[in-house]
């Protein structure tokens, strides 16, 4: 822990237009060895509280009304810091271009639609064609030269760059690398990397129609890995994945780093009780589907939505090979767009983002925030040609010209029950922060209680894990919230007191002359839960936090309204 005193110096924000903390900083670096006798320490601290205080009052003073969407420039990627035992990997474009030559993204012509959308079909329900063919898209890929930046190399490094840091999220050296996971960066970035990526297909195959599949993992039918990966003669296989979890096994949208000793059944309703409250009960705001806002110049991955973190996270997890370092390659950021599934993976999650937004509710929309819908991203196209998109383009998928095959959604009526059990609530608030190493549990302060029917549907009563710390963030870590639930017998995802887990999966962040220790939260809503728990007329609810894999330091608990 003693690295946080000299990173938190290293890790200050600093304005593009207000870069008075560089002197600051460098001079507490220089100077270190001065810390001995006591006069580089006192003449650092004034500096950097002298510097910090005049630049944070002088930026929130000028940027009030200043726009700062998160603008990718792929002209200049720096080497990234992959974790022990990586595969040696250049996620950085073959081919940079010059700025004048970055071609601005424009939504198809609905002329030239006229053949109809392309239709993403579930991969458990592909005929012999369709599989045929997506089976010579992916060869066809794959056989491209590896510095053709649409090669299937290529492409998987598109992933590594963008979410291990290649790219600087401001223009000075010293400004913080982008990552665009847990943050609400992830649904569209993934949307526009799945659209090129599957154009690019398109045109290898000479077929417009052509459209990648989803992995269905939502529901009852294609919760195991699709058999279409399973052949080892095909493009489609990849050695390095979990050999125990090739199908028959069904998949564990809650994965914990190993699997549970339960029977099929209990599995499948578990993974359909966790799809409701991560897409219903959980999830009934733009932050808290989305994820929190991430804006130029701001730390990354400042909070996820729910969906990102379970299953999204858990399922990278479960695919991950367990006979590697770090469980390439679904299993860790920089190698997983290296399996063909995570193509389909990620398909169902886009997917999800449309069914969100139509299943109800007052607050299911897109952010209308600038700085979210001119937030951009640079990708290649199908003729190997830099494409800059923005974030606005990508709200409708159909203006994208695919859509996606009508299947159930069994998830909607597999509401949790409640446990019922009589509780003992504690009469203590925890201090923090506290070391997450085996599980407690603290009484927490409601904002208000007994809300009217409009008050909740007007904002959501919103649980937060605050400031949580990873020291390292190249490890999985995973733990589970519980409100109201015995303290020596939590029960389990398929009861109303679960209220979600929290999951990291590895990545690294290295801030410029910093470590990669990192902080963020986790924010579920709860409204839905204190109804069917039937404690919306109390003051206090009592939070347990149970270690599932990793530790972590916990900042704060508390709740909150937002809408």
């Amino acid at each position: 822990m003693s690295n946080k005193t000299n990173n938190k110096a290293d890790h200050l924000e600093v304005d593009e237009e207000e870069p008075l903390l560089v002197p600051a900083r460098r001079f507490c670096s220089k100077h270190r060895v001065l810390f001995v006798i006591g006069l580089g320490a006192a003449l650092c601290l004034f500096s950097l509280y002298y510097y910090s205080t005049f630049s944070l009052t002088n930026s929130l003073s000028n940027n009030k009304n200043t726009e700062r969407p998160i603008v990718i420039d792929t002209t200049k990627c720096h080497p990234v810091e992959l974790p022990k035992g990586a595969r040696a990997t250049n996620c950085c474009p073959p081919k940079p271009v010059s700025k004048s030559n970055v071609i601005d993204f424009k939504l198809p012509r609905p002329s030239s639609l006229t053949t109809g959308l392309r239709i993403r079909r579930a991969a458990h329900l592909l005929d012999d064609a369709q599989l045929a063919k997506y089976r010579k898209a992916v060869e066809l890929m794959k056989a491209l030269p590896d510095d053709d930046p649409r090669s299937f190399k290529q492409q998987a490094n598109v992933h590594c760059a963008y979410c291990y840091g290649a790219y600087s999220n401001g223009k000075n050296d010293y400004d913080p690398r982008i990552n665009v996971h847990r943050s609400w960066l992830f649904f569209p970035f993934h949307r526009f990397y799945l659209y090129f990526h599957e154009r690019i297909m398109g045109k290898l195959l000479n077929d417009t129609t052509f459209a990648l599949p989803f992995w269905n993992w939502d529901s009852l039918e294609g919760m195991q890995m699709p058999q279409i990966f399973t052949d080892q003669n095909s493009s489609l296989y990849d050695k390095y994945r979990n050999l125990n979890h090739q199908p028959p096994k069904l998949i564990d949208l809650e994965f914990n780093n190993m699997d549970p000793n339960i029977t099929d059944q209990q599995q499948l309703l578990i993974n359909l009780n966790i799809m409701y409250r991560q897409m219903v009960s959980n999830s009934k705001t733009a932050s808290l589907f989305l994820g929190a806002p991430y804006r130029a110049g701001d730390e990354p991955m400042p909070g996820p939505g729910t969906i990102e973190l379970v299953p999204h996270n858990s399922i990278h997890r479960w695919n991950g090979d367990t006979r590697t370092p770090n469980r390439e390659d679904m299993g860790v950021f920089y190698s997983a767009a290296r399996d063909p599934i995570f193509y389909p993976h990620h398909s169902n999650i886009d997917r999800l983002w449309d069914i969100w937004k139509t299943s109800g509710g007052k607050n299911r929309h897109d952010f209308d925030e600038t700085d979210w819908l001119n937030a951009s991203f640079e990708f290649y196209d199908e003729n190997a040609e830099l494409v800059r998109v923005k974030v606005k383009d990508s709200l409708d998928h159909t203006n994208l010209g695919y859509d996606y095959e009508k299947v159930d959604i069994p998830w909607l009526a597999a509401k949790p029950t409640p446990r019922k059990i009589e509780l003992k609530l504690m009469n203590k608030t925890m201090k923090f922060p506290k070391v997450l190493s085996t599980k407690f549990s603290s009484v927490v302060k409601r904002p208000g209680k007994s809300r009217s029917k409009k008050e909740k549907e007007e904002e959501e009563e919103i649980l937060i894990v605050e400031m949580i710390e990873l020291e390292m963030t190249d490890e999985f870590v995973k733990f589970d919230v519980y409100v109201n639930d015995a303290v020596d017998s939590e029960s389990g995802p398929n009861k109303t007191e679960f209220a979600g887990s929290f999951v990291n999966l590895p990545h690294a962040y290295v801030h410029k002359g910093g470590t990669n220790y990192r902080t963020s939260l986790f924010r579920v809503g709860i409204t839905e839960l204190m109804e069917e728990l039937e404690v919306d007329n109390d003051d206090t609810l009592m939070v347990t936090l149970v270690p599932k894999s990793g530790i972590v330091t916990i900042g704060g608990i508390k709740i909150e309204y937002g809408s």
